[in-house]
């Protein structure tokens, strides 16, 4: 339970015990193993989720390219928003790296939280907010800083990552060729 507040709490704000009792029902635990699929591109995603557990990737094909747009880990929030908002093919499939555990609530569930607890739409507003201005920084520091730049912020934001997955994807997350990701590093690693 005190995890379960936690995570709700990081994402949505500061609420009461109370409240997050309210909420906690509506979530179920999820198991994913290692290569599952949360979604896939086409499918239409039903859930969200916080991953209680685990490393997830978010990635898609473009010009026959493997492209990773994420790389989620625990206490992060993960759904497909073209699919699970607006009931629209995704466009990326959401895989697990690892075995993972996550707390879902379906589309159906969502919607009736907003019943049941009228505070959800002001809460569900300020996280959407939230998630914005997190994509508004992330867009700007792919304009504004260099691949070297974006690297040391990333690494000092992930360290943990760049052990437990393969750096082809945090490249690719990046915005980077493996190549220049490699140089990159080398040149880091090589630092005093």
């Amino acid at each position: 339970m005190e995890d379960f507040s936690k995570s709700i709490q990081q994402h949505f704000g500061e609420l009461t015990q109370q409240e997050c009792e309210l909420i906690m029902p509506f979530f179920t635990e999820e198991k994913l193993q290692k290569n599952d699929f949360f979604t896939i591109t086409g499918k239409v995603c039903d859930r969200l989720c916080i991953i209680r557990s685990g490393i997830i990737r978010v990635y898609a094909y473009a010009d026959g390219k493997d492209v990773t747009q994420w790389i989620a880990t625990d206490g992060s929030f993960m759904t497909e928003v073209l699919g699970f908002f607006f009931d629209q093919p995704n466009r990326y499939n959401i895989q697990a790296f690892t075995d993972t555990t996550l707390w879902s609530i379906t589309k159906a569930d969502y919607q009736k939280l907003g019943e049941v607890f009228p505070k959800w739409k002001e809460i569900e507003k300020q996280f959407m907010m939230k998630c914005f201005a997190m994509i508004e920084n992330r867009v700007f520091a792919h304009l504004s800083m260099s691949a070297e730049e974006r690297y040391t912020v990333y690494f000092e934001q992930n360290k943990d990552l760049f052990n437990k997955i393969p750096l082809h994807y945090i490249a690719s997350v990046l915005g980077m060729s493996a190549e220049t990701f490699s140089r990159i590093r080398k040149r880091q690693m090589e630092k005093p």
